[in-house]
């Protein structure tokens, strides 16, 4: 069985691509930001003079958030993630994602990889991150 997912409520893909696609048991979520259906970027702001101020702990947080509403509409939640890949733009931001990051998971959480990537699709993201879930349950879509 697959399955592709476009959540409605969710900021649309930069691309011809589902938010998610189900390949029998596993849920494969595609990169993803802590952007909103507005295109508003939560963890970036600008003061009166423009200068923007972009905070990791607000981008990670986002992003945790907008995987599980995904996992959510495919039918599983983060307890289900087996394996997480993180983009950070600079790795000098490790610290701020995994302070967040351990809010959510531990040592019994997904596998992770993360590494640093020379930019991503707009210049106020600091982190994407991929996911795969398992989601065998016979309640699941």
């Amino acid at each position: 069985m697959t399955k592709a997912y476009l959540l409605t409520d969710k900021a649309r893909p930069r691309g011809r691509f589902p938010h998610a696609r189900r390949a029998g048991d596993l849920i494969y979520v595609s990169g993803t930001s802590s952007r909103l259906p507005s295109n508003e970027i939560v963890g970036a702001d600008a003061d009166e003079a423009g200068t923007v101020t972009l905070d990791i702990r607000a981008q990670t947080e986002a992003v945790i958030g907008n995987i599980r509403d995904i996992l959510r509409g495919a039918g599983a939640d983060l307890k289900d993630l087996v394996q997480i890949t993180t983009y950070l733009v600079s790795m000098n931001d490790f610290g701020g994602y995994n302070e967040v990051y351990g809010r959510y998971f531990d040592e019994s959480g997904p596998t992770r990889t993360t590494v640093a990537v020379h930019q991503l699709p707009h210049p106020h993201l600091l982190i994407e991150i991929q996911a795969v879930a398992w989601a065998g349950r016979k309640d699941a879509p």
